[in-house]
Parts: structure tokens; sequence; C-alpha cells
């Protein structure tokens, strides 16, 4: 059996059973964005500990992803996904009976496994569907981000029913994650293409036969993208419950309901996306979302500034920054083309690289994964050393001209090369009447 002879009954299962997978997987890995505020305050931390303690899980989310994508290539999905989902769970409950700081931080790198998830999920659910039906397949499989808002939504809510104990909120997602690897396990089948390695007894590629698509600098031009449109898009989803609170001056619970209105488009358009991406072409929907993205995080940019006016009685002084709406409704916008992006940076994966979509969809996740590590830190750096809450969104800019413009430039040369009429001089020809 092979991913075009599965029947549409098997694609669904494994897309489904590896979808809601993911989904319990994110709430996990994003956790400390609503217990990291509490953690904070128990330990009296700064803005620039508390970037480094949202982000800890994500730095091991992210270079997990490689060795876990791999490990999905050579054993398959199936067995991979439930390991990886095991040992985070026992992670997450130890994580309950630290009290320091660096303990803390040992804790967060076990927790991260929950984000080697994603790496799994693409290379199973991959091999399920023909290269026509991938990028559709892919996005809904990534509409498991949804996570990151079910736990900004949902943690806070969880936290005041029990009581206000963040430990215990961190138990029942150990217990959850802990019975969603089972069902995983039960439900899910082999998918085709490791099942018909195993019958022909064919070995395994290497370790290093995986890493050989490495070497192309097209994997690390599809890895800066999805350094935007998925790392930040993590980072936001761990930074914005802070940002609301410091920021505007409103509750967790406000705070976290906001941030999970980020956090939902920015996930649940992700099958859109990949449909787009199917229609259109993936480049084309990148240009939507770098272009969108970019006229977002500028218009965030703007810091709130103090003047003072001559008046009547005497100097007027008021300040002038973004509303509060106008603020959730262009991060609802950015999640938005966030998440078209995310669907089209992994539609070129299984059409460029078809025998090695673990490996080099693990690199492309584990660089866009560490944009949801290395974000968060600088975040809390420039928000101690300058005290701009939208110097953020000033970084994000720079970040999303940089890979727009590598995008633009690299596909007009590749056109050039393609249609070598297009190096020649391109002026208009003289006109007759005008000649002399």
């Amino acid at each position: 059996m092979t991913n075009t002879t599965a029947t549409e009954g098997q694609q669904r299962r494994a897309l489904t059973a590896s979808t809601l997978s993911f989904t319990v997987c994110f709430a996990v890995w994003t956790i400390f964005s609503i217990i990291g505020i509490k953690i904070k305050a128990e330990l009296g931390l700064n803005d620039t500990q508390f970037g480094i303690l949202v982000a800890t899980p994500i730095l091991t989310g992210s270079l997990s992803r490689l060795f876990l994508g791999i490990w999905t290539d050579q054993y398959g999905g199936r067995l991979v996904y439930t390991l990886q989902m095991l040992t985070t769970a026992v992670a997450v409950y130890l994580l309950t009976l630290v009290s320091t700081y660096s303990m803390f931080l040992v804790a967060a790198l076990g927790l991260g496994l929950a984000g080697g998830s994603f790496a799994v999920g693409v290379a199973y659910v991959s091999r399920w569907y023909p290269k026509e039906k991938q990028g559709t397949a892919l996005g809904i499989f990534g509409m498991g981000n949804v996570g990151a808002a079910v736990t900004n939504f949902g943690a806070p809510l969880l936290l005041v029913a029990l009581g206000g104990a963040w430990q215990d909120v961190a138990q029942v997602y150990a217990i959850i994650l802990t019975l969603t690897a089972v069902l995983f396990f039960v439900f899910a089948k082999d998918d085709p293409v490791h099942t018909a390695q195993k019958a022909s007894g064919k070995k395994h590629p290497s370790f290093v036969t995986q890493l050989e698509p490495l070497k192309n600098l097209q994997v690390w031009r599809f890895s800066l993208y999805y350094f935007f449109v998925f790392g930040a898009y993590v980072a936001l989803a761990l930074w914005l419950p802070r940002y609301y609170v410091g920021a505007y001056g409103l509750e967790l619970a406000t705070a976290g309901l906001l941030a999970a209105a980020y956090a939902l488009p920015g996930s649940i358009f992700r099958a859109l996306g990949g449909w787009l991406s199917d229609k259109y072409g993936a480049r084309t929907v990148m240009y939507w979302t770098f272009i969108a993205s970019i006229a977002c995080c500028f218009i965030l940019s703007y810091p709130a500034t103090d003047y003072t006016v001559a008046g009547v009685d005497g100097p007027i002084a008021f300040n002038i920054t973004i509303p509060l709406e106008l603020f959730v409704a262009l991060t609802i916008v950015l999640g938005f083309f966030m998440s078209l992006g995310k669907a089209a940076v992994y539609k070129h994966i299984p059409v460029y690289y078809p025998d090695h979509v673990g490996s080099v969809g693990g690199m492309v996740g584990l660089i866009g994964g560490l944009g949801g590590f290395f974000l968060p830190i600088a975040f809390g750096v420039m928000n101690d050393m300058i005290g701009v809450w939208t110097s953020c969104f000033m970084l994000l800019t720079i970040i999303t001209s940089i890979a727009l413009t590598w995008m633009h430039f690299t596909i007009q040369r590749s056109e050039k090369l393609r249609v070598p009429e297009l190096r020649g001089p391109r002026n208009l020809p003289e006109l007759e009447g005008l000649k002399g």
C-alpha cells in the first residue's frame, strides 16, 4: 500500500487522530503562557527571566523536531508519536515537584518535547495522501496549533476552578496527554509506506542519508519563512498575555481571552491556507502572508507617546497609543495570515522532497520553532532595556521584511533562469514616428 492507494476512511482516521493529538501537544507546549505568570510572581522574575522561562520548552520542541522527524521516516509515526507523548507527560508531571528557577528551566526542557510532535505528524500524515491533496491534509493537521488558544482561554478558567494552584493545572495536562497517547496508539495504524517497508524487508535509510537535503539553500529559505509564520506565532501566543497585563493593565483571565483571539485564527485557518496553496500555489499565498503581516506589524509597532501642548490654563499632557480594540483586531488579522503562511510553507516540502519529508520538515520546523524560543527572550530583553512594549512588533516587522525580500529576489532569479529572455534589456522599442 502507498499513499495513493489508502482509502478515504483510512486517510480520515489517520488525519483525525494526528490532529487531535497535535492539538493536545500544542496546548501542553504553550502552558507557560498562563502558569508562567503565576510562577513569575512567586519567584519575583523580571521580564527577561520570564521570557527565558516561557521560551525554554520551545527550544526542546524545536531541536527535537529534526531527530523525531527522521525517526518517523525510519520507524513510523504511530510508534514515535506515542512514545513522544508519554515521555512528555512524565516531564509535565515532574514540573510540579520543582521550586527553584533553575529547576523550572530543566523541567521546561522536558516539557518542550511536546513541540516535537509536529515533525512526527507531518511525516505521518503526508504518507497517507497523494501530492495533490497533501497541502489540504497538512493544513488540517496544522490546525492543531489551536492548542495555544485552548491553553490561553482554558488554562485561566481551569486555574480558577482549581483554586489558583498552577501545579494542579499542570497535573491535569499530564493526565490528558497520557490518555491521548494511549488512545492514539490504539486507534491509529501504521502508515502505508512504513507497512510496505516492513513487508519488503527493506532497510531504513541511515540518519546521515536523511540529512542530505539539508545541504540545499532552499531548505534554509523555507526555514526563515517558518521562523516568522510559526516561530513568531508561538512567541506572540506566549507573550501576549503578559503584554496585555503589562501594557494595558488587564486581568490575567481577560488577557488570556484576548491572546486566544489571536491564537485561534492563527490555527483554524491553516486548513484554508493548505487549500489555497493547492489551488493558487504556495508562492502566491506566501506573498499574501508577508505583505499583510508587514502592514499589521508596522502599525502595531507605533509606541505609546506622551505629548504636551499649550493650553489656555497651562500645558496639557496627553498620551497617544493604539486603542485596545484596534490592537486586538490587528493581532487577529496577523494571526489569520500567519495561519495561511504556515500551511503554504509545508506545501512546498512533500513536493520538493518527497522521500525526506521527515528530515526536511523536521529542519524547517526546528528553525521555525527556534523563533518561538529566541523571540520571547528578545521581547523580554528589549522591554527591560528600553521599556517600549511595541518593540516586539518592530522586531517582527524587520524579520518579515527580510523574508519577503529574500523570497521575491529568489523567485525573480529562478524565473530568469527558466526563461532566459527575461535577462535581456526591457526598454520599449523606439516608435517609428519619433525617430530622428
